[in-house]
């Protein structure tokens, strides 16, 4: 996140834009969370795949079920579980697939999380895609949420498009090829612009 902090970027935003400084109005200075540590980011990513087209109640119940299949969750401890454990937890067959895909390319080391924070944006994307079933989407929440990356556009989430189009007035969301480049007077804090989108959908 380097030296600003999110009130800061928040306050530059809302200073960039008067619709984003309604939402601040509103919602006050954007809020990520406690930062994941280096060694929780396995599992960070791990939860984001349970969690993947599913509502928040449903997926915290199956990924705590899955939590709970081992005291360690590490890739190793993942591998050794194994198929069986994670479906009778509740994971459909893609998610167990991969989740069992990126405890494989951490433990052979294809994969390294810890040398995630010193790549650009793009390169983190592209480390992450290689995993099956970890899409844009996925990797684009990991480095908001866990690198703190400020200057993310995730134009494929649709609480996003909704969001700015609440916030903007309109009926219909934007496409996601229609709100890349509206982006653009966010930069370099779009990051800080989406968090305010989904906040715009809490009516």
């Amino acid at each position: 996140m380097g030296s600003v902090s999110l009130t800061e970027a928040s306050r530059a935003l809302s200073d960039a834009s008067e619709v984003m400084a309604g939402l601040m109005a509103r919602f006050g200075p954007a809020r990520f969370g406690p930062k994941p540590t280096v060694g929780e980011r396995f599992e960070v990513l791990s939860r984001e795949i349970a969690y993947q087209q599913l509502a928040g109640k449903a997926a915290a119940a199956i990924w705590g079920r899955v939590r709970d299949q081992t005291p360690l969750w590490a890739p190793d401890a993942v591998l050794a579980l194994g198929e069986g454990p994670l479906r009778d937890a509740g994971l459909s067959g893609a998610k167990t697939r991969a989740m069992l895909d990126l405890a494989a390319h951490c433990e052979q080391g294809s994969l390294d999380l810890a040398k995630l924070g010193r790549l650009s944006d793009q390169d983190v994307i592209d480390q992450l895609t290689q995993v099956w079933g970890i899409g844009t989407w996925t990797a684009q929440m990991f480095l908001i949420f866990s690198l703190r990356r400020l200057d993310i556009w995730p134009v494929g989430d649709f609480g996003v498009r909704k969001g700015y189009g609440l916030a903007h007035g309109g009926t219909e969301p934007p496409t996601a090829e229609e709100l890349e480049p509206l982006g653009h007077p966010f930069r370099p804090y779009r990051s800080i612009a989406a968090w305010y989108c989904w906040r715009a959908t809490e009516v």
